[in-house]
């Protein structure tokens, strides 16, 4: 009889487990890759432009920055065939950056 109990409630556990994993799954928003791209690309564009406005366009900050940039449009032009231009608000569909979009001779 013990045995008997002792399963039961067991599986009543394994049950609760499993709805509240179910729940936990369905109920937070997915992130999207696409989502992630926009948000690294726009926090690496933001680092870059305040590495030009305190240490000037030429500094090793500008230019860690610029790299930085060019290797997250890499990635997300990989994975989704697309990349967010945090100066223009607006994806690209076309693998068209300029690595030297933000030099200091640009009007960005």
């Amino acid at each position: 009889m013990q045995n008997h109990f002792k399963t039961g409630n067991l599986a009543k556990v394994a049950i609760a487990m499993a709805a509240l994993a179910g729940f936990l799954a369905f109920s937070s928003a997915p992130v999207r890759a696409d989502d992630d791209c926009q948000h690294k690309i726009a926090r690496i564009d933001h680092n870059l432009h305040e590495a030009i406005e305190h240490h000037g366009p030429d500094s090793k900050q500008a230019e860690h920055w610029r790299n930085e940039l060019a290797v997250q449009r890499e990635r997300c032009w990989n994975g989704e065939h697309r990349w967010w231009d945090a100066d223009d608000h607006r994806w690209h569909t076309d693998r068209d950056w300029n690595d030297h979009d933000h030099d200091h001779n640009q009007n960005h």
